[in-house]
């Protein structure tokens, strides 16, 4: 579908992520005339450097624990020694040939969303891009950024994405002390890795190394890990990282961390040290929007750093939008990509939903992996929403059973009385694939009653969400309390 214009309309987008990638081709898609300006690659960060090759490093995680745990249903693995008696083998880990992989992999998607961009007709600027006023770009590009170029247009779109967060007194080398960005070049896992920040990065990269056979500290400000979550789904992972051998500091801060040589010593706010190998810096993230020309051009923006946008990702200027984490809005992904086609559908002027902030489906690539969408419990203790809960263990599902899964459970919210499902929590393997049917009865504000209605495959892991709603019947009928 293309929209018809006198002339056509010119899209110019900064930063290639999935923000400004998906606005390129929702742009192209409508006829306009569209150049993406790009530093480091097709896909930004979350391609090359972030998402892409994270999940894979926890892919690999999730599958050496699936080896070790074959045992407990009934496969075994052994060598034959010398003298012909068995042997059990030991699993290891090639973390180089890891790496190798992840990076490659990261590079092949950037490559394949490049080829996406030039066939739908998206003109591709390499270089550091900054806005000159309202209407216009200029690009930075050749060796040192010595030579110029500008692109003019009616519709900017932002989406510059954020970068690690650096602490003065734990400043990342890149040998001993890493951001999530440099993980990627280590060879040989670390003995000791400490995490310091419990977020969800510092949970996944804690989750991952643990599975992969590093010993773990994870060193947490505040009382659990996961601040923020669903309180259930924390307890279970804490539970998980206890069970597998990790150390888990609640409570404390780290004032600094230095490289000792041979590893590093991370001293907390109340004086105790800890000592390891290397340490992961995962306090969060800071917009990469400073120096680009957006107060000049009057572009409205937090203390932080963040551009204020409002739900159809419009700035304070008119014709410019801006997409991501370098927004006011959920830094998730899936949101910036969101973000970008909405921008342009509002800025041509094609059909637009605003985003809500209930209609928005999240994971977490820990092992469990846990998935939300729309209201949680918390929001029900504050009064934003009237609603009842429904939890089932994962462990009696009997797909789960036959698969060795122990941890994880189907949480359910809907509204008192008309039983309308407004927010639900999975906590188990493919959360992230499980949430979809939770994420769509939100989207669509089906009742319990009519999830409970569509038939599930048995016995499926999905059959636990059926269950749940099966279960909350009782809602519609007399507006129980179930929790």
């Amino acid at each position: 579908m293309s929209l018809s214009f006198e002339h056509a309309q010119r899209v110019a987008i900064i930063g290639g992520g999935p923000g400004g990638y998906d606005a390129a081709l929702a742009a192209a898609q409508l006829g306009a005339d569209v150049t993406l300006v790009e530093r480091s690659g097709v896909g930004g960060s979350a391609v090359i450097t972030d998402v892409v090759p994270s999940k894979t490093l926890i892919a690999t995680a999730d599958a050496a624990v699936a080896i070790a745990g074959a045992s407990d249903l009934g496969v075994q693995l052994f060598a034959r020694g010398g003298d012909g008696k068995p042997l059990k083998p030991e699993i290891a880990i090639n973390l180089g040939a890891v790496n190798r992989r992840l990076l490659a992999l990261a590079r092949q998607q950037s490559d394949d969303m490049r080829a996406s961009l030039v066939e739908a007709g998206v003109r591709i600027i390499s270089g550091h891009g900054r806005l000159e006023g309202r209407n216009s770009v200029v690009v930075s590009t050749g060796a040192g950024g010595t030579d110029f170029d500008r692109v003019e247009a009616d519709t900017l779109v932002v989406s510059v994405g954020a970068s690690p967060r650096r602490l003065p007194n734990a400043m990342p080398d890149g040998e001993r002390i890493l951001s999530w960005t440099q993980l990627y070049d280590m060879t040989t896992l670390p003995e000791h890795l400490i995490v310091v920040g419990s977020g969800v990065t510092g949970a996944e990269f804690a989750s991952a190394y643990m599975n992969l056979g590093s010993k773990v500290t994870l060193v947490s400000s505040r009382d659990q890990v996961l601040p923020g979550e669903d309180a259930d789904a924390a307890a279970v992972l804490e539970k998980v990282f206890k069970r597998g051998g990790m150390t888990l500091l609640s409570k404390a801060r780290a004032d600094r961390v230095e490289n000792i040589g041979d590893g590093v010593r991370v001293t907390l706010s109340d004086g105790r040290t800890v000592e390891g190998s290397h340490c992961l810096m995962a306090v969060g993230s800071i917009p990469n929007t400073a120096g680009i020309g957006l107060e000049d051009a009057g572009v409205e923006m937090t203390a932080s750093g963040n551009i204020r946008v409002n739900r159809v990702a419009r700035t304070s200027v008119p014709n410019i939008y801006a997409a991501g984490d370098c927004t006011t809005f959920v830094p998730l992904a899936s949101v910036a990509s969101m973000q970008g086609r909405m921008a342009i559908f509002h800025a041509l002027g094609d059909v637009v939903i605003p985003l809500e902030h209930r209609r928005i489906a999240a994971n977490i690539f820990t092992a469990p992996e846990i998935a939300t969408v729309g209201y949680q419990e918390r929001d029900i203790a504050s009064g934003a929403v009237n609603a009842v809960v429904r939890k089932l263990p994962l462990a009696a599902n009997p797909r789960a059973k036959m698969m060795g899964i122990k941890d994880g459970f189907v949480k359910i919210l809907a509204n008192k009385g008309s039983g309308t499902v407004v927010g639900g929590v999975i906590v188990g393997p493919r959360a992230s694939d499980m949430i979809y049917p939770i994420a769509i009865a939100v989207e669509r504000r089906l009742t319990v009653d009519q999830v409970s209605r569509v038939f599930t495959v048995y016995p499926s892991l999905s059959g636990s969400i059926t269950d749940a709603m099966r279960a909350m019947h009782v809602v519609e009928s007399d507006g129980g309390d179930e929790n």
